[in-house]
């Protein structure tokens, strides 16, 4: 999805739908494909995306001598935040094309959206080179950065982008040469480009990217977005159980019975820590042996004896209280 030819199959593919009542039953093929890719289950943190970026788009719009205020998606790992990002480009990329149709010979008239992941070790010269990959712009290594760059944001403003989401920006360390220069392009691309910015990474605010001069112009410009693991209870709501519910209520197996997985919503807590990824996987894995071994059916048994993420596994694991010792 780094390319726009890429991102555009993704955004335009419809996504996979659950079974539907009084529908014709889906072969053993199509229902573990199915399940392999799965649905989207619209979460809290992707409403709450959703409305900070059509919000942000509208503010910066028509704003011209400074950078367009961004939005920062962190969180821990497999806690959604791609899922997040992606259903939220997904989304803008539809509504822009459906307001503003290609005209007749053409495939398409603007490119509202860019999806970019920042390479290991990021220097401003690979960063800028992503950037010109997405569009398929023509790189030679005897391009200086500056000539890639200005390539990129003459093209990208002629293409209409209206959103980047730049993942995994974690990578980036102000505190060296090189990740300094890059985060350094990335402001000069915020403005340059008439775009609003939206990252992700990895606990983003205590990494070195809000540390010294260019960490406090980012934190100025960047609104934060917690994308955590989902609490079982939140008032009087069970937003973890909402979740199960939502994914069970998808799933394509014949001898299922409604409602055994959110009387293990504690247990499925538990084995995932609240991360909706390692969530998503035990579902998923789950129902692809409950065809495979023709139950037709998740038990917890069946939950047990799957393998999660090292992560999850760890977060799962009983703590043993360590012997005291005494002088």
């Amino acid at each position: 999805m780094t390319t726009w030819q890429g991102w555009e199959d993704f955004a335009t593919t419809p996504p996979r739908t659950p079974p539907q009542p009084g529908g014709a039953p889906r072969s053993t093929e199509e229902r573990l494909a199915y399940h392999s890719a799965f649905v989207t289950v619209r979460t809290p943190a992707i409403s709450t995306l959703a409305t900070q970026v059509r919000t942000l788009m509208l503010l910066g719009r028509h704003q011209q001598t400074t950078a367009r205020p961004s939005l920062i998606v962190t969180g821990p790992a497999a806690a959604g935040k791609t899922t997040a990002l992606l259903e939220v480009g997904r989304t803008c990329h539809l509504a822009h094309t459906r307001k503003h149709p290609a005209p007749p010979g053409r495939a398409h008239q603007q490119i509202p959206v860019a999806y970019l992941l920042v390479p290991p070790g990021a220097t401003a010269k690979t960063l800028a080179t992503e950037f010109a990959r997405y569009l398929g712009i023509p790189v030679t290594t005897r391009m200086t950065q500056a000539q890639i760059t200005s390539a990129v944001c003459h093209t990208y403003t002629q293409a209409g982008v209206r959103l980047v989401l730049i993942d995994e920006i974690h990578r980036l360390n102000p505190r060296t040469t090189t990740g300094a220069e890059a985060a350094d392009l990335l402001k000069d691309l915020t403005e340059r480009i008439r775009a609003t910015f939206v990252y992700t990474g990895i606990d983003v605010a205590s990494t070195p990217l809000f540390a010294g001069v260019r960490g406090a112009q980012l934190a100025g410009r960047a609104s934060l977005i917690t994308c955590g693991p989902l609490p079982a209870r939140h008032g009087q709501t069970r937003p973890f159980t909402d979740l199960i519910t939502d994914m069970e209520n998808a799933l394509d197996l014949t001898q299922h019975p409604p409602g055994t997985l959110p009387r293990h919503a504690p247990y499925l807590h538990q084995r995932t820590a609240g991360r909706i990824g390692s969530l998503a996987r035990l579902i998923r894995q789950a129902a692809i042996t409950a065809i495979c071994d023709g139950t037709e059916r998740i038990t917890k048994k069946t939950l047990d004896a799957i393998q999660l993420d090292h992560l999850a596994e760890e977060a799962s694991r009983p703590r043993t209280r360590q012997p005291s010792t005494t002088a």
